[in-house]
């Protein structure tokens, strides 16, 4: 990943040598199942590194360089989409973060590449897409750490690159994405018709999974709207098109996340916001069950969110224990929206007598006090 977005071999910028077969940027060494990979190390050494890269003297692996006429062909092309791949698994694995950082480093790159060297208009094309691909992921990445209008002014430019080169597939992403933004801030008007102008467009690319994904995102709006029955109208609409998955067209790449977890959190959710947490917490626990070990800033979020609904239904035992857990997930994972979701469970427990709410806040609260101080 480094090699892809900097030029530089990772070697030079600090890393260890990698065991055989594996890379920095592979989710073979990143996200396996029981890493004891430390995510704040690993990460500062990137970032750290990445600011010296241009002392970097010249590296004989470093990624293809221009042709004489300093012409970008299409290997440069494949190198940088890779370094935005690399992107995503560290995103998934450990949140946005601190990964934004180097985000904003790739996207940076991908815009000088395009203002000083020279191209064919079909890669020109190419390199303008990925500049918007980029801004979106930015955008991702700033708003899974919580800073909300860097996430607006990212997701404005990735917006104005799907429009300026008609892409329907990155215009859909973004209005999904601020659709989502705006359920969180608690807009859900604007969740809502994000939404529903980003089904328009979808309508027409054939993807049920796609449709699915904006399905549960009109629900969510909706839910926070306060109605209930057509938010559960939108949801069942979503999980029929997920049911579907094989028919019609792919999904995009960006949408392959979207499945039975998603869905179940969704319902989780849903219940949530009517007050049906004994409900709310089946789905959870379900989501729970069905996420991906390799998305580990997921998994954190759903433990809390089912930690949350267990204190609302009574289960204050089961609850604290669920958060008190959700630690060992946490020493990895650097998300605002995860840090927010704790601090929620905190202020839970700490209105209940038992004893195992007590212990579980004490700790928690020295995790985070540990945790800012670091």
């Amino acid at each position: 990943m480094i090699h892809a977005m900097l030029g530089v071999d990772p070697i030079e910028l600090g890393f260890l040598n990698p065991p055989p077969g594996a890379t920095v940027g592979s989710a073979s060494l990143l996200l396996q199942e029981g890493t004891s990979v430390d995510r704040r190390a690993f990460l500062a050494d990137s970032i750290g590194a990445a600011t010296a890269a241009a002392g970097v003297p010249p590296a004989p692996n470093r990624p293809t360089p221009p042709g004489n006429q300093g012409a970008v062909g299409t290997a440069h092309l494949i190198e940088l989409r890779e370094g935005l791949r690399s992107l995503y698994h560290l995103d998934n694995a450990y949140g946005g973060g601190d990964v934004r950082s180097l985000a904003v480093r790739h996207l940076h790159r991908i815009q000088r590449v395009i203002n000083t060297s020279r191209y064919p208009e079909s890669i020109g094309r190419q390199l303008q897409l990925l500049v918007g691909e980029t801004a979106e992921h930015c955008a991702w990445l700033y708003y899974d750490a919580d800073d909300q209008d860097s996430a607006r002014r990212y997701w404005g430019e990735a917006l104005t690159t799907a429009t300026v080169l008609k892409d329907s597939s990155l215009e859909i992403l973004v209005l999904a994405s601020l659709s989502m933004q705006a359920s969180y801030e608690g807009r859900p008007r604007d969740g809502y018709d994000l939404a529903r102008a980003a089904k328009e467009r979808a309508a027409r690319l054939g993807s049920p999974t796609l449709q699915s994904l904006l399905a549960s995102r009109e629900a969510r709006a909706l839910s926070l709207l306060g109605d209930d029955t057509a938010a559960r109208r939108s949801l069942m609409e979503s999980m029929r098109l997920a049911e579907r998955r094989d028919r019609g067209r792919p999904a995009p790449e960006w949408a392959a996340f979207h499945g039975a977890a998603e869905l179940d959190y969704a319902h989780g959710l849903l219940y949530t916001e009517s007050g049906h947490h004994e409900r709310a917490v089946h789905f959870l626990r379900a989501a729970l069950a069905h996420q991906d070990r390799t998305y580990g800033r997921n998994r954190a979020l759903y433990r809390l969110t089912l930690a949350r609904s267990l204190v609302n239904a009574d289960s204050v035992d089961e609850g604290a224990a669920h958060a008190v857990e959700s630690l060992e997930h946490l020493e990895e994972v650097e998300s605002g929206r995860v840090t927010r979701r704790l601090t929620e469970v905190i202020d839970l427990l700490d209105k209940r007598d038992a004893v195992s709410a007590r212990d579980a806040t004490r700790e928690l609260r020295d995790y985070l006090h540990e945790r800012r101080a670091a």
